[in-house]
C-alpha cells in the first residue's frame, strides 16, 4: 500500500506568480507523495508572463495552469498551506498549518524585468528544495 499524499497549498494574493511558481517547483522535484496546488485570495485575470518563462528557462512548463480561488475545500484537504508574501490573509478559523515566505522583493532595490523574476525565482526555488526535504524527512 503505498502512503498517503502530503498534501500542500500554496497561497498569494493574485495567484499569478510566486504562488504559481513554488507550485511548479516543487511538482518538478516531488514524487507522487506530494499533492501539490496553488490559489489566490483575490486572484488576477492570467499568469505572470515573466514567472513562467522563468520556469520555462529550467524546463518547468506550468501546463494549462491559471489563477483560481483558493477555497474551504482546500483548506481543509491540505496538509500544509504556505503563503508566499505579505498580502495574503487566510481566514482565522484555519486549522491546517501554515508556514508564510516573506520572499525577496528585487524591485524594492530597482531590480526589474526577467533579472528581477529571476532572482524571486531562485529565492523560492531555494525555499521550496528546503521544504522538499522536510517533507521527505517526515
Amino acid at each position: 500500500m503505498s502512503p498517503t499524499p502530503t498534501s500542500v497549498v500554496f497561497v498569494c494574493k493574485k495567484n499569478g506568480g510566486k504562488s504559481q511558481l513554488a507550485a511548479a517547483l516543487l511538482r518538478a522535484i516531488a514524487d507522487e507523495t506530494v499533492e501539490v496546488s496553488s490559489a489566490g485570495t483575490s486572484p488576477g485575470g492570467a499568469l505572470n508572463v515573466e514567472s513562467v518563462e522563468s520556469l520555462a528557462e529550467l524546463g518547468i512548463d506550468v501546463g494549462d495552469e491559471h489563477p483560481k480561488p483558493l477555497t474551504p475545500s482546500m483548506l481543509a484537504g491540505a496538509d500544509l498551506v504556505v503563503i508566499l508574501g505579505d498580502e495574503a490573509q487566510l481566514p482565522e478559523d484555519t486549522s491546517v498549518p501554515v508556514e508564510r515566505w516573506i520572499t525577496d522583493e528585487p524591485s524594492t532595490r530597482g531590480i526589474v524585468g526577467m533579472e528581477r523574476m529571476r532572482l524571486v525565482r531562485d529565492d523560492i526555488r531555494a525555499r521550496v528544495a528546503e521544504l522538499h526535504e522536510r517533507l521527505r524527512d517526515a
